[in-house]
């Protein structure tokens, strides 16, 4: 990788056409395409309007060839805040150059200058490319943990006890 090509810049509000079409390669895939409800205008709204997430590009020459969108989360144990990663994604062309993990490390950077606890984010359990990879950086796999999930009408439905 040459340093001197490679960049990370914040996204901004005109960028959700961009972030958009980063969700969508990222749904592709993982063969998810059908889910993304997400639009240029909820990602305005819900990224730069109401501040609930943050996205930074991997640049390779201005050209942006990856991203991550992350959020503040908060660990009771440690007292503080943490980075939850939603999303990290890098075009496939522009993949084994590095881009991944220098995505990582500006994320851990963040983190550290913001004084959070910790960086964490989840994996699909059949993304073992990912999980190889995620392992070799020597993240810990918190297989002690189950995720749980409500949406559409067990969301709508929990909410009325």
């Amino acid at each position: 990788m040459n340093k001197d090509n490679f960049n990370f810049r914040y996204a901004e509000e005109k960028d959700a056409g961009t972030i958009l079409g980063f969700i969508k390669a990222l749904a592709e895939y993982e063969h998810m395409e059908n889910d993304v409800v997400a639009t240029e205008e909820l990602l305005r709204e819900w990224i730069f309007e109401k501040k609930k997430a943050e996205v930074i590009f991997a640049l390779e020459e201005g050209k942006e060839v990856g991203f991550a969108l992350f959020f503040h989360n908060f660990s009771t144990f440690l007292g503080r805040a943490g980075i939850y990663l939603e999303d990290l994604f890098v075009l496939p062309k522009f993949r084994g150059k590095g881009y991944g993990k220098k995505l990582l490390s500006q994320l851990a950077k963040i983190a550290i200058e913001r004084k959070c606890g910790r960086l964490e984010w989840a994996c699909l359990d059949w993304n073992q490319p990912s999980i190889d990879f995620y392992l070799s950086l020597e993240a810990a796999q918190m297989d002690e943990w189950t995720t749980y999930r409500l949406t559409g009408d067990t969301l709508k439905k929990m909410a009325e006890y």
